[in-house]
């Protein structure tokens, strides 16, 4: 079964709320990059909430980059995600592996740290794409998107996200939700919602023990009604090509494409977001910077 996204709103008008199971999406981040368990809870984490972000404040073609820089030891973490529910990322350091946290869970704050900043790149098809920053408020991940929501996008949210790492770094389970709160919830309203999150699960957790997104929603949103909208398909999709390389490549200066050709006889292009390697043989090279010049 193919990685899905559900879209809801309550029958009340007061909330959307998002679910999603990202298992497969982020088993193939794991699987391209070799990441061990806190840099794939981390980069599964930043990859769940920017299709979450993406899917409920961008229009079809539209598509975003976030980009989380903390102070611990993962480094920085890049993804790209669009309104289509494809998403691609990569984490500056794969290979950080913690112990467990005081409460038994992988530990992601270790990683990723508590200070830096959470930022997000929105390219809407206007003159210059909009960039919101905010600061980390945990390193936790679900709650410094919650704080971005709030703060730059001025919509109050609940956000939770989840991957679950085998002792084999293979990924188990991984998924979230994001819960808007629409203008017209009161108190009572969000106080359900609250005390409903106190008591529910880590995602994986539920997912671990067979639930579906729509009884995921149903324990969320336990109390308030709920209409099913929409499901969309969530995937790991890279555009890059060699085509797209050739390109970067055409704009080194000619005496590094031609020291290139002189000393390594071709080149090697690995892009970061997947890790495709992409070779570029002496006739190749030669054939750029002919191209470049003309």
């Amino acid at each position: 079964m193919a990685d899905k996204l559900l879209k809801a709103v309550s029958n009340n008008g007061k909330f959307r709320v998002y679910v999603i199971d990202a298992t497969d999406t982020i088993a193939e981040a794991q699987k391209r990059h070799d990441t061990w368990t806190n840099s794939t809870a981390a980069l599964g984490r930043t990859m769940i909430g920017s299709i979450l972000v993406a899917t409920s404040t961008l229009k079809d073609d539209e598509d975003l980059t976030t980009r989380i820089v903390g102070d611990g030891p993962a480094g920085a973490i890049v993804v790209d995600a669009n309104a289509q529910g494809e998403t691609k990322g990569y984490i500056q350091n794969p290979h950080v592996s913690l112990p467990l946290n005081d409460k038994h869970h992988i530990d992601v704050r270790g990683a990723v740290g508590t200070k830096g900043t959470l930022s997000i790149t929105k390219d809407q098809h206007l003159k210059e794409p909009f960039t919101g920053q905010t600061p980390l408020v945990s390193g936790e991940i679900g709650d410094d998107f919650a704080y971005y929501m709030a703060q730059s996008e001025q919509i109050p949210s609940a956000v939770g996200v989840s991957v679950f790492v085998h002792p084999n770094e293979t990924v188990g389970k991984a998924g979230g939700f994001l819960i808007q709160t629409l203008p017209g919830a009161n108190d009572d309203d969000i106080t359900t919602i609250e005390n409903n999150l106190k008591v529910v699960p880590n995602i994986s957790e539920l997912m671990n023990e067979g639930l579906t997104s729509e009884e995921i929603m149903d324990k969320l949103m336990h109390g308030i009604e709920m209409k099913i909208l929409d499901s969309l398909d969530i995937q790991f999709k890279c555009d890059c090509s060699k085509e797209r390389f050739s390109k970067s490549l055409a704009t080194l200066r000619d005496s590094e494409i031609q020291a290139m050709i002189d000393e390594n006889h071709g080149a090697e292009a690995v892009c970061k977001f997947c890790n495709n390697k992409y070779e570029f043989s002496e006739a190749d090279l030669k054939k750029i910077l002919v191209e470049k010049n003309q």
